[in-house]
């Protein structure tokens, strides 16, 4: 049938005819019945662009049939095909679908290959933009991992060119960052488990291949991977690993081979920059830590690239030396931002504090974040630095505005130079750096406002150390003017001085002919069409066509009417066009250009080399920078906030108080329409060490209790505070339990997650700690919480006696501070007032004042969320008959045959312990001679009924007897008054 249709084509010659037939049979009779019908209906068919279409279709076929075979990838990896031309990158599979919903935002980009939606595989493309920016984002924010393919399609061969996850990122930098600067570190850890004297050993190692640093965790360095052996049985690997998950750290497992110490001597010893062995340093002797140190150096490729050779520092990361934080701190405390802050960056105390102007300065500032000191001396001078700039206002402005604003990443440039990707911009960009150390360094010398103090610390920290920089870098400032046309650098041309060599000389001077012939022949021109050149024509050059002329759209007009100029595109800019000579002029500029950066090159390279031996001192320049750079920022937030910061007094760990006059949230205070309220703060050891936090739903006790972490450790970070005063103690950790998560996908329900981290909480704190526990035990039923919450807040308050802060709606834990005198109550007010309808009107007055509140007003909360009237009501008179039920229960009990009152909780009582006791004894008195004077079982069972009369008078005669006792005794009265 498809031959004779064939054949029915009188149009087509025999031979064209039978080479379609072929063509045709090659894919399959679906393919010749498209085509039988694309004759018939008469459409012209070219056999060789069918033939391209026919081999499309089997490349498609033969990609799908080897992309159906690759090894099956782990969940968190993104595979992206590179495009022959390098243009862009195709995605496929669940990729595909991955890509539409979060870069595209729509499945109209799908397309199927090698069949229909059902049989094909989903496709899309990603320009080669579109691509940098969605891997900075996977690699980055997302913890993703990456593969990039590139292959041959008539071949078929595809293989990995590139591989990166979230600690190493080496092969995607150029990529990833070539207009972005850095602001976080990719650090990678390992981690390989051992025994030693019966004990388990865990060894740890960590390296940042960005910065050629390898040390020896995880919310301290800021880990973005972990290496780990693979293993299905190791139930302390098991362990391990759901620390790092809820940490959000990428997990990568590795053969446990690579974690043998067998090469380790030798390798370490090509990568440390000191060149003594390895054996002779301390942390050789970590035998486990310097397991994982190897299975990184492997996973890294770190002993492929010569470039890595000597560059490496081994330092051992002493845990005792800043504050221990856990997950839960960080969330709790807005550490870090989210992605529910949007664009408000002033939601997270990072995003308040980072007002740095340089990229290492950011960086730094999230490594002190995670890192407060618990050294008292280094904390004061971060703190008297930000003190200095705090009171001088020229000197602050003067260096944020002028002296470190548009200095580059120097770590970003040493990177370059190291692996021998670096050009002459990057040299101009050192030398523009080191030009301006004097102008920083006279900023800092001449400043006539600040004291005697406070200059001697910017001698020591700054001001000696900076000249010490200029110094060794004044022989590579001579060879930059020495060698570089700075002239031409005004003009984006990064070249050799012609002077230099006597060839390039004659070059460039003969590129100096052509220029002055060109702006001779714009001149010209601009008088032949009567144009000013300045204003009107411009001479300019452009990637596309070289040096030209530009004229807006309004006076194109007059080059359209005349032949001898040539029009080349037409912009929003304008229209650009050139002549015969300009175009001739232009061509010879170039070759000659091509030619001056050829004879160059070698000088170029010897120019670079010599620059990349000042590595080390850049490396070390830019941390001071980043320095200088987080102590502006500390200095600009805190006099620029709503109220100033103060400078907070720190005293030793363990010296037992915490005073705060006046504080106040950092990140709620800056936000819009919001007036904060400020409050005091007490923690005294052996008077207020656990403070129980009580009050009305959106009172502000979550607000208060947060906001004594983020000062304490703002304090111990360097910077001021948000406080009229403080004195702080230091302390080892933060932990908190705070607010209400669950991971479904992992089997943790919410009641769950609140568990694991308050048994974290109870295992890790020390009597140096401040622990945060917002509303305890609100997964599970109210007694369960309740006796949940008194025992750990007794266990905290008895066994750790570490400052606490309890935020709790269980009002009966308030007793705990009848039991210990350590323990107060705060609590958040309310005015309660009426309505004009006669119901309650609530304001929250947002203070924290002495006391025990013992209502949560949780149904005027839901009055504020606009629930229905109707189910308010319905509420409010369930929570009523709640109430009344369990008042009943808890005013009278069984003992025995005898009825007797519950007594009603002590810590709702005026009267003393004493008064409590002797009222009881009249009650209990009073109820046993009315029980032994009329018999209520006799009444019940209707067996001896007694007269109305004569059980009316004894109860009298019984009555008259206690009255007096019942007057004199405050609890009977309040007993009474409960009826």
């Amino acid at each position: 049938m498809e031959v004779a249709s064939l054949k029915d084509r009188p149009d087509l010659t025999f031979d064209k005819r039978h080479e379609l037939y072929k063509l045709s049979k090659v894919v399959g009779r679906e393919h010749v019945m498209l085509n039988v019908m694309s004759i018939k209906r008469g459409f012209a068919i070219d056999i060789q662009n069918f033939a391209c279409l026919l081999n499309s279709q089997l490349r498609e076929e033969q990609f799908c049939f080897f992309f159906k075979k690759l090894p099956q990838k782990s969940e968190n990896t993104i595979r992206l095909f590179e495009s022959s031309s390098g243009d862009y990158y195709s995605v496929h599979g669940e990729d595909a679908l991955y890509i539409a919903q979060n870069v595209y935002k729509t499945s109209s980009v799908i397309k199927y290959f090698g069949g229909n939606v059902k049989k094909g595989i989903p496709s899309c493309t990603l320009s080669r933009l579109a691509a940098e920016s969605f891997l900075r984002n996977a690699l980055l924010n997302e913890q993703m991992k990456v593969e990039i393919w590139r292959g041959e399609p008539r071949k078929n061969v595809w293989r990995i060119i590139k591989q990166a996850s979230p600690g190493n990122l080496q092969e995607f930098e150029d990529l990833l960052f070539n207009n972005v600067e850095i602001s976080t570190s990719p650090i990678v850890l390992g981690v390989k488990l051992g025994t030693k004297g019966g004990q388990k050993i865990v060894g740890v190692a960590f390296a940042d291949a960005s910065i050629r640093e390898l040390g020896s965790m995880i919310i301290q360095l800021g880990v973005k991977e972990c290496i780990i052996p693979a293993s299905e049985t190791d139930y302390e690997l098991s362990k391990i690993k759901g620390v790092l998950d809820k940490c959000g750290v990428v997990i990568t497992e590795q053969k446990k081979g690579d974690f043998s110490n067998k090469d380790i001597e030798q390798d370490l010893n090509r990568l440390l920059a000191n060149g003594r062995s390895v054996t002779t340093l301390p942390e050789f002797e970590l035998k486990n830590a310097l397991g994982a140190c190897a299975a990184i150096i492997k996973y890294l490729s770190l002993l492929t690239d010569e470039s890595n050779f000597g560059h490496y520092i081994l330092r051992h990361h002493d845990l005792s030396q800043y504050m221990k934080l856990d997950v839960s701190a960080v969330r709790a405390l807005n550490l870090m931002p989210g992605p529910q802050d949007g664009s408000n960056k002033t939601m997270s105390l990072f995003g308040l504090l980072n007002k740095c102007k340089t990229a290492q300065g950011v960086r730094l500032m999230c490594q002190w974040l995670k890192q407060p000191l618990m050294d008292i001396k280094e904390i004061e001078q971060r703190q008297t630095l930000v003190e200095t700039f705090l009171e001088d206002m020229e000197l602050r402005q003067s260096l944020r505005e002028e002296a470190i604003k548009s200095m580059p990443d120097l770590h970003r440039l040493a990177k370059r130079f190291q692996r021998g990707v670096a050009s002459l911009q990057d040299v101009v960009r050192v030398y523009q750096v080191i030009i301006k150390l004097p102008a920083l360094i006279s900023v800092l010398e001449n400043n006539c406002s600040i004291n005697d103090e406070h200059k001697e610390l910017l001698e020591l920290i700054y001001i000696v150390k900076f000249k010490e920089f200029m110094e060794q870098l004044d022989k590579m400032k001579n060879m930059v003017e020495t060698t570089i046309d700075l002239e031409a650098v005004e003009n984006h041309h990064y070249i050799i001085k012609p002077e230099f060599d006597s060839e390039l000389q004659e070059i460039r001077d003969k590129m100096d002919q052509i220029m002055d012939e060109l702006k001779k022949e714009h001149y010209k021109i601009g008088d032949d069409l009567n144009l000013d050149v300045v204003k009107k024509l411009r001479f300019e050059k452009t990637t596309a066509y070289g040096y030209c002329f530009r004229l807006t759209r309004n006076d194109a007009a007059c080059v359209r009417r005349n032949k001898k100029h040539i029009e080349l595109t037409t912009q929003r800019t304008g229209v650009f066009f050139t002549t015969t000579k300009v175009k001739e002029l232009n061509q010879n500029f170039s070759e000659f250009a091509e030619e001056y950066e050829k004879k160059q090159s070698s000088l170029v390279k010897e120019v670079i080399e010599i620059a990349a031996t000042y590595c080390p001192i850049l490396e070390t320049l830019n941390g001071l920078l980043a320095h200088l750079d987080v102590l502006l920022s500390f200095a600009h937030v805190s006099i620029n906030a709503p109220i100033p910061y103060v400078r907070p007094k720190i005293s030793e760990k363990g010296s037992g108080h915490v005073l705060l006059k006046g504080a106040r949230h950092p990140c709620l205070e800056v936000q819009a329409d919001v007036s904060f309220i400020p409050n005091d703060v007490e923690l005294i050891q052996n008077k207020s060490e656990f403070l129980i936090i009580t009050g009305p739903n959106m009172g502000g006790k979550s607000t208060y209790i947060r906001q004594i972490g983020v000062i304490a450790l703002m304090a111990q970070v360097g910077c001021f505070v948000p406080c009229s005063e403080a004195d702080i103690c230091i302390f080892d950790c933060i932990l908190a339990r705070v607010g209400a998560g669950d991971s479904q996908l992992k089997g943790i329900s919410t009641f769950m997650a609140e568990m694991l981290e308050t048994a974290t909480i109870l295992k890790t704190a020390t009597a140096y700690s401040l622990i945060i526990i917002d509303e305890l035990g609100r997964g599970t039923s109210t007694y369960d919480g309740f006796g949940l919450a008194w025992s750990i807040s007794e266990y905290i308050a008895k066994q750790i006696r570490c400052f606490s802060l309890f935020a709790t709606h269980f009002h009966e834990l308030t007793a705990l501070a009848d039991e210990l005198s350590y323990v107060r109550n705060l609590h958040v007010t309310a005015e309660i007032g009426t309505n004009s309808e006669g119901g309650r009107d609530i304001t929250l007055l947002y203070r924290v004042i002495e006391g025990v509140c013992d209502e949560s007003f949780g149904i005027h909360v839901a009055e504020l969320a606009n629930f229905p009237e109707t189910v308010v009501k319905l509420a409010r008179w369930k929570a009523n008959e709640l109430e009344d039920f369990s008042t009943n229960q808890n005013c009278m009990e069984i003992d025995n045959e005898n009825v007797l009152p519950k007594p009603l909780s002590t810590s709702k009582t005026k009267s003393t312990q004493t008064e409590i006791e002797h009222g009881n004894a009249i009650i209990s008195n009073f109820l046993r001679e009315v029980a032994d004077s009329v018999d209520i079982n006799n009444i019940i069972t209707n067996s001896h009924p007694m007269k109305y009369d004569t059980m009316l008078e004894k109860l009298r005669g019984i009555s008259e007897k206690y009255s007096g006792q019942v007057e004199t005794s405050p609890w009977c009265r309040e007993v009474i008054a409960e009826f």
